[in-house]
């Protein structure tokens, strides 16, 4: 069992940054960032391995968001920079316990309870 529970969005302009975290209990295998707009699917945004340490991004975010997560492997972080209006979702952070595709959804076993980014232009 993996409880998640994420902080940090909020009202930012564009450029600005934000930074997401999410509070971890319990064991995983990946860890991963996905967004959601009304009438669209949830989309991966960024994944890290939890015992390897390596990283995924969606195109529309390289080199813009950066995903780590603490030593104690408690908490996982996405540091948002340069925020566009697009970027503007509901981010889940979502613990997957088994091999997978690191941007599907359908892999991930446990979800938070998302917080919403708005960007304002």
């Amino acid at each position: 069992q993996v409880q998640l529970v994420e902080s940090g969005g909020g009202l930012v302009q564009a450029g600005g940054s934000l930074r997401l975290s999410c509070l971890v209990s319990g064991r995983a295998y990946m860890m991963g960032w996905f967004r959601q707009t009304p009438g669209k699917e949830r989309a991966s945004v960024a994944a890290i391995g939890w015992i390897v340490t390596k990283t995924y991004y969606a195109d529309s975010v390289e080199g813009r968001f950066t995903v780590s997560r603490n030593n104690a492997s408690t908490t996982v972080y996405l540091q948002m920079n340069e925020l566009k209006p697009e970027d503007t979702a509901v981010y889940y952070c979502a613990a997957r316990t088994r091999p997978g595709s690191y941007d599907n959804r359908e892999d991930y076993d446990y979800w938070g309870q998302g917080t919403q980014v708005t960007v304002s232009s």
